[in-house]
């Protein structure tokens, strides 16, 4: 997904332009600090403490340069016009957030409020439209028929979630100023793959990658993925 969210970072705005990156539940910072030592200023929110430890002690061993481009707060993106004014960001990133909350269109439209004219939002939320995959794919037949009609699942953690629609959160990034500007598939062929599995050799998790990065952008292989990355632009 980081070459997806380059890409659009790419053709949204000019070269070597250092961009302040608002990133919503920015987990372990694995994002975050990619994005700072690229150059930008990022903002991170995470509410699980654990995850905030994780990502703080990452960035304390980061060069100084890095350290001094990366805050991390604890929040969830339900309070960011408390936290900071509107327009304060030019990228906006909400990555896993949404299917925990039990409304995508308010934190949306509070998350578009943050975003300065010609900024980018990018979601990353679980895909309605492909909830039967995983457990048709796993053998679990009743569990496929289950699906096609519902919104809920379990995730790897066995946390009940909420998935989108495409056509839902297109409409909402249209109803924010934000419309479509372009949409991936996350996890076509691996999301069955169990957690624990070990990773292939560096040439083959290359191919992994690039076959991953190729059905993601490609119909009818990226309407069928697990996650949905979409990317909306303001202006």
């Amino acid at each position: 997904m980081a070459r997806q969210l380059d890409e659009q970072i790419t053709a949204r705005f000019r070269v070597g332009k250092r961009l302040r990156v608002l990133d919503v539940g920015a987990g372990r910072g694995t994002q975050a600090l990619r994005l700072a030592r690229a150059g930008h200023e990022v903002t991170g929110l995470e509410r699980d403490l654990g995850r905030l430890a994780v990502a703080r002690a990452a960035l304390a061993a980061e060069p100084e340069g890095v350290r001094n481009r990366v805050r991390f707060f604890e929040g969830d993106g339900r309070d960011t016009g408390v936290q900071f004014l509107p327009g304060s960001f030019d990228v906006v990133l909400c990555h896993g957030l949404l299917m925990y909350v039990a409304e995508t269109d308010p934190v949306v439209a509070g998350l578009a409020r943050m975003l300065a004219g010609g900024g980018l939002m990018s979601l990353l939320v679980r895909n309605a439209d492909a909830m039967a995959m995983r457990p048709g794919l796993s053998g679990d037949w009743a569990g496929a028929l289950g699906s096609f009609d519902s919104v809920v699942c379990r995730d790897r953690g066995g946390v009940e979630v909420r998935a989108d629609r495409l056509g839902a959160v297109t409409a909402t990034l249209a109803g924010i100023g934000a419309p479509l500007r372009a949409w991936y598939g996350v996890r076509v062929f691996t999301d069955t793959v169990p957690e624990a599995t070990a990773l292939p050799g560096k040439g083959d998790l290359g191919l992994l990658l690039d076959a991953e990065d190729r059905a993601g952008r490609t119909d009818p292989y990226r309407g069928v993925a697990s996650l949905l990355h979409l990317c909306g632009a303001r202006g």
